[in-house]
Order: structure tokens, then C-alpha cells, then sequence
């Protein structure tokens, strides 16, 4: 069975780094970094099975628009335990311990055409996302990232609303498209913009492809077309007020839902 626990020692962050490697395939975070965030506020969190680190999370504090927050940096997980719910636990032991040490809200990014990550992040969370980020950390050189713009969701965790305490249900029924998508005659997805052109339905949809890695490795110039798309359409709807809470998959492609984000209960944090 798989352990979840805070970590607080160099010899934990050793192993932290071990798992940042093998994930990312890239130098990991120096421990004195990792070791002194954990001493001031931030938090790592590490999966065992057994004495084997297999996951871990980590977060530090964060301040922007007067208000502190816990910034969740990295989430990583040894490939042979993941789809097994690990990343899930990691978060709500995070958040746990995060409300332990005062802060109400959790921040972090990640790529929307990382559709697994969206899932778990909006789906499973209950986080949602109103901010978007251009090539947010510039040309990155790992397997995941390497040739496209760094673009991110920037997911924001209200940990004590009802939103989260009370795992609301934001109403998605009836939604707009304000893109879709088809399939080219080598199968691979292809980006169709909406027509909708002024945004004023109560629930919106974005699709998107399913597997973006392996479109990327299919047909890259496809993969920098839905980069570029995209970034566009959701930018737009953030831009008038929708959030996106929800992430619903079907075989071959994932919907975005969005819905105003003044209609969801967030605890008057937002």
C-alpha cells in the first residue's frame, strides 16, 4: 500500500530528487532550495511504497495582489504507479497540511493539452482556472514540453469553500461550443473555431485532442496549430469572465467546460 507523508529532512529531499529525474529527465531542484522552502512555509509531500519513494508534491509560499498563497510547483510520479489515484492523494494531503499552516488557496500550473492533468485538476479537485499564461516558462527541453511554446493553465484551489469542502457540481448542461474539432483523413484531430461572437451563453465548451503527445510526435506543425488555437480561444473566454471546472474525456477527444465564474461558490476569496 502506498504511503502518503509530509517530508522536513535532506536525506527526503535526496529522494525527492531521484524521482525528478526519473520523471523529467532533466537536473532536479538543489536540495538547499527544497530544504530551505520546507523550513519557511512550503511543503513536500512524498508517496512511499514501502521505504521507496514513488511520488512526491512540492510547494512554497506565494504573494501576488495582496493575497498569500501556497505555490504548487511540481507534482511527479515514477511511471510504473501511475493511473492508480496517487497524484489525487498527493494533493489533498497537501491541501491538508496547507490549511494547517493558514493558507486558504493553493496555485499551480499546467498545460491544458495535457488533458490527464486537466481531469485531475478540475474534475477530481474541484480547482478552477481564469488565467492564462504565454510560454510561461519559456523553451523548456524536457520529452513532454520540448518545441512548443510553454503555454499554462493557472489553476487556483480555494481550499475552504464550498466549492471544494462541499465538492459542488457547477451546472454544465446545455453547453455552447465555441470550438470543436474534426478528424483529417490520417485520423489526426484539426481545430474548428466556433461561431459564436459574442460570449454570452451560461456554459461553454472547448474540445480538445485526447492525446496530445502523440499527435505531437504524429504530425508537430498539427500540435503548434492547437498551441496557437487554443491559446486564442481560451484567453477569449477568460477575458469575459468564464472559468473553466470542468474536464469530461470521450475517446478520441476532451471537453473544457466554462461557466461564469461569479456563479460558483468560492468562499468570497476569488
Amino acid at each position: 500500500m502506498v504511503v502518503i507523508r509530509e517530508l522536513t529532512t535532506l536525506a527526503e529531499m535526496e529522494e525527492v530528487q531521484v524521482i525528478e529525474h526519473k520523471v523529467w529527465g532533466i537536473p532536479p531542484i538543489p536540495t538547499h532550495q527544497t530544504l530551505t522552502a520546507v523550513k519557511n512555509g512550503g511543503i513536500m509531500i512524498g508517496a512511499y511504497d514501502g521505504d521507496k519513494m514513488v511520488g512526491f508534491s512540492y510547494g512554497f509560499p506565494g504573494f501576488k495582489d495582496g493575497k498569500i498563497y501556497l505555490c504548487s510547483h511540481m507534482l511527479g510520479i515514477d511511471a510504473a504507479y501511475r493511473s492508480q489515484g496517487i497524484g489525487e492523494r498527493l494533493k489533498w494531503k497537501q491541501r491538508e497540511i496547507a490549511i494547517a499552516k493558514g493558507y486558504d488557496r493553493m496555485h499551480w500550473t499546467y498545460d491544458p493539452l495535457e488533458t490527464r492533468n486537466g481531469y485531475l485538476n478540475l474534475t477530481k479537485l474541484n480547482g478552477i482556472c481564469d488565467t492564462y499564461i504565454e510560454n510561461c516558462y519559456g523553451e523548456m527541453d524536457d520529452e513532454f514540453n520540448k518545441g512548443l511554446p510553454s503555454d499554462r493553465f493557472e489553476v487556483h484551489w480555494y481550499l475552504k469553500s464550498p466549492h471544494v469542502v462541499e465538492k459542488h457540481e457547477p451546472d454544465i448542461s446545455n453547453p455552447v461550443p465555441a470550438s470543436t474539432l474534426t478528424f483529417n483523413a490520417d485520423g489526426l484531430p484539426e481545430f474548428v473555431p466556433g461561431t459564436e461572437e459574442t460570449l454570452t451563453a451560461p456554459v461553454y465548451t472547448v474540445s480538445v485532442p485526447k492525446f496530445f503527445q502523440e499527435l505531437k510526435a504524429a504530425n508537430f506543425e498539427l500540435a503548434r496549430d492547437w498551441r496557437m488555437q487554443t491559446r486564442v480561444q481560451f484567453q477569449r473566454l477568460f477575458r469575459a469572465g468564464y472559468a473553466a471546472v470542468r474536464v469530461k474525456a470521450y475517446e478520441r477527444h476532451v471537453d473544457y467546460f466554462f461557466v461564469k465564474k461569479e456563479t460558483l461558490q468560492l468562499g468570497g476569496n476569488a
